[in-house]
Parts: C-alpha cells; structure tokens; sequence
C-alpha cells in the first residue's frame, strides 16, 4: 500500500487563444449529463455545442475546490473560442499521446484499447500489466522518475497531449511546470471513491479523451452487473465471520476505516468487520493493545502489513501470535501476488476488478459457496 505517494496539483490554466475574427463563442447551454450512477467525485456535461466538461470534485479527500476541464474535438479547436479562465484545462481530443501516473490508471486504458497511446510514467516497476510491461521494455514507454518528483524535463520531451495527475493537496511544482509548457494537466481522484463499483466508474472519466464513451458505458455495465451477480450469492447468507484488517508500522497498528473501499468489500461478502462502524473513509491508526482488547478472537485477519508469511509475522512481533487468526492460520494478504517487477496486482487491478475482490472474499469467508475458485488477489500467508 505504501508503494504508490500521492502527489499534488498546483493552480492550473491552460490558454487557448483565437483571434475573434476566427471563432464563435462557446456556451454550455442545453447540457446533456453523462449518467455517473456510483462514483462521486467527478462529472460529465456535453455541452449543446458539442465539447465536453469534466468536473473533478474529489481529486484529494477535503478538497474545497472543484475542478474543471474542457475537452475539445480537435477539428473544432481551431474554430472555437473558449473562456480559459473557466476551466482549469482545455484539451484538444481524441488523445494520441498521454502519460498517467497511478497503477490503477493502466487498466482503464487497457480496458479502453488505447493503452498504446501511453508514452510514459512516473516508477514503471510499478506497473504489472504484460502488454504495457512489453511498451516500457521496448522504450515506447519513458520512465518518469518518482510521482513525488516527476521528470518534468523528460515529460515534457515526450510532448504528451495530457498529463493525467493525482495528489493529495494542491501543491506540486513538476505539475505547475508542466501546464506552463502549454502541456494540459488533469487530477483523476479515483483513489478516494469510497465503493468498489465508485471506482470502477472512473473508467467513465477515460472515456472522453479518446471519444469512447459508448465503450466506456458497456465495459462498466458487464463489470457492475458481474459485481452484482457476485453480491447475490451471498445473500441467504446468515452467518457472519468477524474480521480484522491491517498491522503495525513503526508501533502504530493502521486498520481500513468503517466507510472505506475494503469495508464496503467487507460488507458485500457478509463478513462482520470489528471496525464498521467508524466513520472514516482512510485508515484508522490504533495501539497494538488497542487492537487486541478488540479483535484478539477475530475469525480472520487481512493484509497485515506487507508480511508474506507466519514465520515472518513471529519474528516481526511476538503478539502476533495471541491472535486467533494466527493460531488458525486464518489470515490472507493482496500483497502476495505481484507482477514481474514486483508491483502489487491488489493495487494496479482490482479497481477495474471488483468483482473479483468480491469473490476472492467470499472464497474466504464462505468457501461452500465457491468451492472450486482460486483466488485472484487475496492469498493465504505461507
């Protein structure tokens, strides 16, 4: 979880000036609205005139600001004159080069068919997928440096027609540098969707810079109606295995907030998850003793720590061994299974892959009623 850093946006505007002699004002009169129908942190208009605005609520948890980007179909930039002030970037589309800078960005592309246009990336070992793995091999995808400190230099050699960022606050020089260059920058604030099928959606917000929102549209549609399906096996259910999350770092025990992804996950499975009924949407962080007054007798433990095995969880602290999970050898972790490079698939895929989250969970909790699935991303410690 530690590997991917969230980096930040710094006040972005990208001009796009014409000569009035030239152009006819856009307005946005008569929107038609894209239906978002899970995620929350972003929006779609067409406008009656035929671009496109996406709204970006949520780039960051807390963010006060929304922000806003045009997106412009290229044979009609030149004839158009927008308000640059209105938006935060202005981009010609389709796209036929861009860079990402989040793991969970590769699928959406790949999921599209444009994964081909990707030109570069901030940690390539980060990346798991094979067909992108082969394009960074073969050079057709750069590597960018750390998402902290992204190589403005080499990005903006690349002449991408958008930079699509992520962060934490709005703060990030190598961000600021790179819209200066005339180059646009657009927040994608999928990692803060609190759902499974919120972030999935996302792949909705792709869409629009290479014109494949019908694609976009059916690709969701099989992954909620799977996700769905998934849910329903469990619905008779009435027994409800109790669950703890996470493990200590540095002496602080960090478990997955009652409102977040994983306890939603946690609920569709139907398991009982000690810590539901938090209010946080992140991590909670905890004392060891705290945790084990709490969870001590809980039937299942989930990704603790980056520990792979229960050799390890021994000799990285001895009160591992008081929990029941550990004397059961009930405990699972998403980061066993990992790509070439050693990125974690949990964190690049499941995503786009909810459906399967859901499954590898209810092998867990309720083997019976998938007895013969092999999990995907949650296997048990070795």
């Amino acid at each position: 979880m530690k590997k991917i850093v969230f980096i930040a946006l710094c006040a972005l505007v990208l001009s796009c000036k014409r000569e009035k002699k030239e152009s006819t004002p856009i307005t946005t009169s008569l929107p038609t609205i894209t239906k978002i129908t899970h995620a929350t942190g972003f929006s779609i208009e067409k406008a009656a005139e035929g671009f496109t605005v996406i709204a970006v609520s949520s780039p960051w948890p807390g963010s006060e600001k929304t922000f806003k980007y045009a997106l412009v179909d290229k044979e009609k930039m030149a004839s158009l004159t927008l308000n640059s002030e209105a938006y935060d970037a202005i981009v010609a589309v389709p796209i036929e080069r861009l860079v990402v800078t989040s793991t969970t960005h590769i699928p959406s592309l790949e999921a599209l068919g444009v994964a081909d246009r990707l030109v570069g990336f901030p940690n390539t070992d980060l990346i798991s997928s094979e067909y992108t793995r082969k394009r960074i091999l073969d050079a057709s995808v750069k590597e960018l440096g750390n998402n902290e400190s992204i190589n403005t230099e080499i990005t903006i050699s690349l002449n991408p027609e958008v930079v699509i960022g992520f962060g934490m606050n709005n703060r990030n020089k190598a961000y600021e540098t790179i819209a200066h260059s005339n180059i646009p920058v657009v927040l994608n604030g999928d990692w803060t969707e609190e759902s499974p099928l919120g972030k999935a959606e996302w792949i909705k917000f792709f869409a629009p810079f290479f014109q494949l929102e019908t694609k976009a549209d059916s690709i969701f549609s099989a992954i909620e109606s799977s996700y769905q399906k998934t849910k329903a096996l469990v619905a008779q259910v009435e027994t409800k295995p109790t669950v703890l999350t996470g493990g200590l770092y540095k002496d602080v025990w960090h478990v997955a907030g009652g409102k977040s992804w994983m306890a939603q996950f946690l609920e569709d499975a139907k398991a009982d998850y000690l810590y539901k009924d938090d209010t946080g949407t992140g991590g909670i962080s905890l004392s060891l003793e705290a945790v084990l007054a709490k969870s001590q007798q809980a039937d299942y433990w989930l990704n603790p720590s980056m520990i792979t095995s229960y050799s390890e969880m021994e000799k990285a602290n001895a009160h591992y061994t008081q929990f029941k999970a550990f004397k059961n050898k009930t405990i699972f972790s998403n980061t066993l299974a990992k790509g070439s490079t050693g990125g974690l698939l949990y964190y690049e895929m499941a995503p786009m892959k909810p459906d399967l989250v859901l499954k590898d969970l209810i092998h867990i909790f309720h083997p019976e009623l998938l007895p013969d699935y092999e999990p995907f991303f949650f296997k048990p410690l070795e």
